[in-house]
C-alpha cells in the first residue's frame, strides 16, 4: 500500500505483516496478521512518528520515500521502545543522521541498551511541545501503556493523536485505513480485545488513567501503531478500551466461558451436558477445548463474561495440564472476581479440582459447584451436569 493521507500534511505509512506466526513470540496472528503504522508530519520540518520491526525495513524505507527522503527528517519521534516500533531505527539512523530522536526520559536508557545509540536524543517531558512551523507535536507521558517509557504524540493543528499501542489491535489492513471504510468492523473490534486482553490488560489501571488524561484534548484522528486509523468515530475504541479496562475491578457481562479437557472422552461427555444446561439459560457461553485452542483466544472470553466452568480430568493427582494452563493465564492476566463451577472424571485419584482452587487462589474466584465422576459418566451423572450448567448460569443473572 502507497503512504495515504490522513490530514493535510500528515501521512500514514504502514506495513502490512502476514508472515508473522506469533506476535510478541506468544500470541498467533497467523490467520489475522497484523499492521505497523507509521506517520510522518510534514511542514517546516518533518517528523517521523513510530516504525517497524528489522525484518520489515526494505518495505518501510519504500514507503516512507514516497512521503520524504530519510535524509530530509528533521525528528524521529520514538512513542515507545518495544522492538515492533523502534526495529529500524538503527537503519534508518544511517540514513537520518541528523535527524534528533524524540523519546522520553525512561525511553533513552532503552534505546542504548536495545540499539546502542547515545547521541542525537532529545528527551521531552510531560505536555513538552516541539515546533514544525504551523504543525507541532505535543507529547504526554502515558507509562504502562503498557511498557513504563511510553508516551503518546498530538498534534493540535490537525487534532491527530498517534498513541502507539494504545487503542490498537490485531488485523492486517485489508486495502484501507480508516473505520469509516471498513467493512467488516465487527472483526476489527474482536481483534481490538483480542489484543488488548493478550497485551494491555495487565495494566487496565494506567489505561483508564491515560484515557482521563487525554480526554481533554480537541480528537478529530486516533492513528494508533496496530490496526485501523479512527476518524469516523474516535471515540469508539476510546469507549471500547475504557470498558474493557473496567473489567480489571468492575464486574463482567453476565455469561459463561467453558474451558475443557477432555483424555478419552468422559469429561467431554459431561460437558456437551453441562453446555446444555447453560443453553436453557439467556446468557452467551463460549466453549473452549483447552488442549486445542490457544490461550489467546480463551482470554478475551475470561476478560468480559462473569462466569467460569472448566471441565477438565484429574492427570497424575493434577489438574489436566491444559487447563492448568489456561488457569495460570487467568492469573498472569489477573482476571479477578469470577463465579467458577467445576465438573470432570478421575480414575484412581481426584485432584483437578483442588488445583482448580489453588490455580486461582490470588484471583478471588468463587467456586461455588462441583461434580466429580469416577470413570463414565452414567445417565445419572449426566443430568446432573446438565443441572449443573442451569443452576450456574442462572445464578450469573443474580449478581
Amino acid at each position: 500500500m502507497p503512504a495515504i493521507t490522513i490530514k493535510p500534511g500528515i501521512h500514514w505509512i504502514g506495513i502490512n505483516d502476514r508472515t508473522t506466526d506469533l506476535f510478541e513470540g506468544i500470541w498467533p496472528i497467523s490467520g489475522t496478521g497484523v499492521s505497523y503504522n507509521s506517520y510522518v508530519v510534514s511542514d517546516e520540518k518533518t517528523a517521523l512518528i513510530d516504525l517497524v520491526k528489522d525484518t520489515a525495513e526494505s518495505s518501510f524505507l519504500d514507503q516512507l520515500q514516497d512521503v520524504v527522503q530519510p535524509a530530509d527528517l528533521d525528528y524521529i519521534v520514538l512513542n515507545h521502545m518495544e522492538p515492533d516500533h523502534t526495529g529500524a531505527i538503527n537503519v534508518l539512523r544511517s540514513l537520518a543522521p541528523d535527524a534528533t530522536i524524540v523519546c522520553s526520559a525512561k525511553a533513552k536508557p532503552m534505546l542504548e541498551s536495545f540499539f546502542g545509540i547515545t547521541e542525537g536524543v532529545r528527551i521531552v517531558a510531560d505536555g513538552e511541545t516541539i515546533s514544525l512551523g504551523n504543525k507541532a507535536l505535543q507529547f504526554f507521558a502515558a507509562p504502562f501503556v503498557h511498557w513504563p517509557e511510553t508516551m503518546v504524540t498530538y498534534e493540535p493543528t490537525e487534532r491527530v493523536l498517534f498513541p502507539c499501542d494504545a487503542f490498537g489491535g490485531y488485523g492486517a489492513l485489508r486495502g484501507v485505513i480508516f473505520d469509516d471504510e471498513c467493512t467488516d468492523m465487527a472483526f476489527y473490534e474482536q481483534e481490538s480485545l483480542r489484543y488488548y486482553v493478550n497485551i494491555v490488560a495487565r495494566f487496565s489501571g494506567p489505561v483508564l488513567r491515560a484515557i482521563d488524561k487525554l480526554g481533554a484534548l480537541d480528537i478529530d484522528v486516533i492513528a494508533p501503531s496496530h490496526g485501523l486509523i479512527w476518524r469516523q468515530d474516535p471515540s469508539r475504541i476510546v469507549a471500547l478500551y475504557a470498558e474493557w479496562a473496567r473489567y480489571a475491578t468492575e464486574p463482567a457481562h453476565a455469561g459463561v466461558t467453558l474451558i475443557y479437557g477432555s483424555m478419552y472422552g468422559k469429561t467431554e461427555e459431561m460437558m456437551n451436558a453441562v453446555a446444555e444446561g447453560v443453553a436453557k439459560v439467556d446468557v452467551p457461553l463460549q466453549i473452549f477445548d483447552a488442549a486445542r485452542t490457544h490461550a489467546s483466544y480463551v482470554l478475551p472470553s475470561l476478560w468480559t463474561k462473569s462466569g467460569v466452568i472448566v471441565g477438565a480430568p484429574t492427570y497424575e493427582v493434577s489438574l489436566f495440564p491444559p487447563v492448568a494452563h489456561m488457569l495460570e493465564m487467568a492469573m498472569h492476566k489477573r482476571i479477578k472476581n469470577r463465579k467458577a463451577a467445576y465438573f470432570g472424571s478421575y480414575g484412581w485419584s481426584k485432584g483437578a479440582r483442588h488445583d482448580c482452587e489453588k490455580l486461582t487462589a490470588g484471583l478471588d474466584w468463587d467456586w461455588t459447584q462441583a461434580l466429580e465422576v469416577r470413570g463414565r459418566p452414567t445417565g445419572a451423572d449426566l443430568h446432573a451436569a446438565e443441572d449443573l450448567g442451569e443452576t450456574f448460569a442462572k445464578s450469573l443473572l443474580l449478581g
